[in-house]
């Protein structure tokens, strides 16, 4: 087939350091390459793809200083879209709502994968508006608070099997929290639960600068005021197999409807089990016992920590492998695109039916 994937351009495919969804969409486009389809992909110019890329930014935008308002590099994007838009079979859009008009006649070829959260009171009329544009949901649980829409499917986020792997001889030493720095993630709570257990945490995240007063107000105090706690700041990809990895835990102590939680099956690909507590899309990710524990408070977390000191991390790890594969994900997506393109074109059909109208018209 010959697929678009139009990536956000705040990171680069895959990114530097943080960034979940333009980090899938790499995942998904290098596996459908591999697979032998004809995939082009409209990206930051520092993007990296086996694909054809169409860069549109010189760079991914959070990492530009020279950027301060990003919309204009969108716009361009979505031209260049539109301009090589015939050239496709299927468009796949990964950039939440702007493509929608430009694209809206194109229902039957085109779908936008959501990867944020839903429960924003301004969305509710955007998608009724919109309601007949294909959507795929990254979770049963993302979907809870949209009108009725046309979901093609949910399709969980899967990593390719060999990006991140066990430690043979893992530690065991400490807890990790890694992802961001802000009040929903509750990186305060994962403290907490050190506190609680005695045990040290190590902190791997990125602060955005719409969270800076968050962490210098409240969260930098609480890491520098307890002994256990070290805060490491942004990692890479080839750094997270070790700290995943040789942690006793991940702790996943999110306080909002997470739309998935790309961190719980990288922990998982890791062996190491997540603790985390029920919101959004952990039940859907964790199986209770066997990937690590579904907890609703601190104490609970604690309790759990404990049991994971001889967690089968084997099984974790043949967990992810069973469901959080990236062949599994561009599988789900490639039945996505054989029966969208399988449908009647009804744009076309209704420029027919208009044209036979005006001719009976014209005859009578």
């Amino acid at each position: 087939m010959k697929i678009a994937q139009i990536a956000p351009l705040a990171e680069c495919c895959p990114p530097k350091l943080y960034g979940g969804t333009e980090r899938i969409v790499s995942y998904l486009t290098e596996e459908l390459v591999r697979q032998g389809h004809d995939v082009t992909l409209f990206a930051s110019g520092d993007s990296q793809t086996a694909a054809h890329l169409v860069p549109c930014s010189a760079m991914a935008l959070r990492l530009d200083p020279t950027i301060e308002d990003r919309l204009p590099y969108y716009v361009m994007m979505l031209d260049k879209v539109r301009q090589r838009a015939h050239e496709f079979d299927v468009l796949h859009f990964h950039i939440d709502l702007m493509h929608y008009p430009l694209f809206r006649e194109m229902k039957n070829r085109i779908v936008t994968t959501l990867h944020g959260r839903l429960n924003l009171p301004d969305l509710q009329p955007f998608y009724e508006f919109f309601s007949e544009l294909p959507l795929v949901s990254i979770s049963n649980d993302q979907r809870q608070p949209m009108p009725p829409v046309n979901w093609a499917a949910t399709v969980l986020h899967g990593l390719p099997s060999d990006l991140l792997m066990p430690m043979k001889k893992p530690r065991n030493d400490y807890l990790a929290f890694l992802g961001r720095i802000c009040p929903e993630k509750r990186p305060d709570r994962a403290i907490e639960i050190a506190m609680a257990t005695g045990m040290p945490l190590k902190i791997a995240a990125k602060v955005d600068p719409a969270d800076e007063e968050y962490w210098q107000s409240y969260l930098k105090p609480l890491v520098d005021s307890a002994p256990n706690i070290e805060f490491v700041g942004e990692i890479n990809e080839q750094q997270k197999s070790d700290f995943l990895g040789h942690a006793q835990a991940l702790l996943f102590p999110i306080d909002w409807p997470e739309p998935f939680g790309l961190v719980m099956i990288e922990a998982m690909a890791c062996g190491t089990p997540v603790i985390a507590f029920k919101c959004g899309s952990v039940p859907e990710v964790i199986d209770e016992g066997v990937t690590g524990f579904i907890v609703s408070n601190v104490q609970e977390a604690a309790d759990a920590v404990r049991k994971t000191v001889n967690f089968d991390r084997a099984r974790v790890r043949a967990t992810f492998e069973k469901r959080f594969t990236v062949e599994r994900m561009a599988k789900d997506y490639l039945d996505i695109y054989r029966n969208l393109v399988s449908q009647p074109d009804t744009f076309v059909d209704e420029i027919s039916l208009s044209a036979e109208i005006i001719d009976l018209r014209e005859a009578g």
